[in-house]
C-alpha cells in the first residue's frame, strides 16, 4: 500500500485533525485518509450500506432506550 509523507503541515491544521480523531475515536492517519476520501470524492456509500451502518447502530443502542423527554432535556441542556 502507498505511503503519503506530508512536509510543512501547519501547527494548527495539526492539532485540529489530531482533535478530531480523538473525538471520532480513530487514529490521526485513519482521520487524514478520511479527511482525503471525502475531499476527492472516493467516500461514497451505496443506499445497502447506510442501512448497514444504521442497523449496527440501532443495535448497538437497543439496549439503551431514551424517552422523548430525556432526549429533549439533553438536547436543551447541550444548547445552553
Amino acid at each position: 500500500m502507498p505511503t503519503l509523507t506530508i512536509k510543512n503541515l501547519p501547527e494548527e491544521l495539526y492539532e485540529k485533525l489530531k482533535r478530531q480523531a480523538e473525538i471520532n475515536r480513530r487514529s490521526l492517519n485513519s482521520e487524514v485518509i478520511l479527511c482525503i476520501e471525502r475531499a476527492v470524492g472516493s467516500y461514497r456509500l451505496e443506499p445497502e450500506q447506510y442501512l448497514a451502518k444504521a442497523r449496527q447502530l440501532r443495535a448497538k443502542t437497543a439496549q439503551h432506550p431514551i424517552t422523548d423527554d430525556e432526549f429533549n432535556t439533553a438536547k436543551s441542556a447541550g444548547r445552553q
